[in-house]
């Protein structure tokens, strides 16, 4: 019973009072009890480039003089088995590289990192090309594509630009190889307890560091079978 009493019945004439998060039970002041649907309180934002979590992407490339460039990227995800499809800006040094060298590599920003990965988001190669050393970063040669690796972010994508259309920014790429330190493997495994990677939250303009686990994929679900 909500109203234990004829008093506290009484006491709520006139009142509404919550059920759940979409009931609500309403008492008019006859005293009738009746029993109604709230409304779903959600505000409109628009159109926005908001999704839950965004990655943040660290596209690394070679300049034309060999040097490396790297750059910050949330816009991208797997699209295909062996594919990365990310947003990269025609106005990027990263588009002339992968137009001319056909390759790159996508590492994963770390909570160790945070202030370097924000950094190479903030200046461009066009005009600070030294931005990778500015940040921190050293170079470790990549076996399977011509593009480098980041010492610094230990798990990485190793790709091969599969089609780059400048129409609509969109860069797709061949994954080639994944690679990964030892120092953030488990029983062979990643761990992302040793990995620390962050992603970005789009409404607040927080990077947040992945939290603990919740549950098991393609596991739980079936206890509602």
């Amino acid at each position: 019973m909500l109203i234990a009493s004829i008093a506290g019945y009484a006491a709520n004439r006139g009142k509404s009072i919550p059920l759940s998060m979409n009931r609500i039970l309403i008492i008019p002041m006859s005293g009738y009890i009746c029993e109604t649907k709230q409304k779903y309180m959600r505000k409109n934002f628009g159109v926005k480039t908001w999704t839950y979590p965004q990655p943040v992407l660290m596209i690394a490339t070679y300049n034309e003089d060999g040097t490396p460039d790297i750059m910050n990227a949330a816009w991208g995800g797997i699209s295909d088995s062996d594919e990365i499809s990310i947003a990269v800006s025609g106005t990027h040094k990263t588009a002339e590289n992968l137009r001319r060298r056909g390759a790159f590599t996508v590492s994963f920003a770390t909570a160790g990192q945070v202030a370097a990965c924000d950094y190479v988001g903030l200046v461009s190669g066009n005009k600070v090309p030294d931005k990778f050393a500015r940040a921190g970063f050293h170079v470790v040669k990549s076996e399977f594509v011509d593009a480098p690796l980041v010492e610094e972010l230990p798990m990485a994508l190793e790709c091969k630009v599969r089609t780059y259309d400048p129409e609509t920014d969109i860069l797709k790429g061949e994954i080639v190889n994944v690679c990964a330190d030892e120092s953030i493997l488990t029983d062979g495994k990643i761990d992302p307890a040793k990995l620390r990677p962050i992603v970005y939250d789009p409404a607040n303009h927080d990077y947040l560091e992945i939290g603990a686990k919740v549950g098991n994929a393609f596991s739980d679900g079936n206890r509602l079978k």
